[in-house]
């Protein structure tokens, strides 16, 4: 079975163009990978339709590391 971080990872080495063996759960997704507002705002959207979710766009902006955001997509499947 696929996890969050796998999805997660495939969509953000797909949306930047980064071998996903470099992201790891402890990847800055500003520092690292060099996204923006807007870049999270594509990123989170595609994973809200991958898990069938919706994000709070404040809890999205607050998460840097990848596993962070992982944890928060997790919590949010959870809930369903």
């Amino acid at each position: 079975m696929t996890t969050v971080f796998e999805k997660l990872r495939d969509a953000i080495s797909e949306q930047f163009v980064i071998d996903r063996d470099r992201i790891t759960l402890s990847t800055d997704l500003l520092d690292d990978i060099g996204a923006d507002s807007l870049d999270l705002i594509e990123l989170i959207t595609s994973m809200e339709d991958e898990f069938g979710v919706s994000a709070v766009d404040e809890t999205v902006y607050a998460c840097r590391k990848v596993g962070e955001l992982a944890e928060y997509i997790e919590a949010l499947t959870v809930k369903l």
